[in-house]
């Protein structure tokens, strides 16, 4: 944890998802003062037909692309909305995607929902104060 999921309709190159999956890594890690080795991002590419949205009131559904951020509880709106900014800014300048057809959810979880094996297993509580 933290688990970043990105479900796009398009297909891209592995060397933009890497670009995609580092800068998401670093810029959380920053803007969320949280250990970047327990980041994962996963970019899912659904294909064509593989989400939608209907924008407007009676209007047809259109392609868009969906973050789903799995992040630690307590985090203030005005951070997750910093992030959530942030990261979509990254999709839209390595992606191509387009802001208007593109959303964020946020699941919060305690640090007792996070193993990590390898860096000793239960995720550090996040305190209040970090950002």
């Amino acid at each position: 944890m933290p688990y970043l999921q990105l479900d796009v309709t398009g297909h891209y190159a592995v060397a933009q998802k890497k670009l995609l999956a580092a800068r998401m890594s670093e810029t959380y890690a920053t803007m969320m003062s949280v250990d970047i080795r327990r980041i994962s991002v996963a970019i899912r590419e659904l294909g064509d037909g593989g989400v939608w949205r209907i924008p407007e009131v009676g209007g047809e559904p259109v392609p868009v692309s969906v973050m789903m951020l799995d992040i630690r509880a307590g985090r203030p709106p005005e951070l997750r909305m910093t992030i959530a900014k942030a990261l979509c800014a990254l999709s839209v300048e390595i992606l191509g995607l387009r802001e208007d057809r593109l959303n964020v959810e946020f699941t919060q979880h305690s640090g007792d929902e996070m193993y990590h094996p390898a860096l000793g297993g239960y995720s550090p509580d996040w305190a209040p104060d970090e950002t």
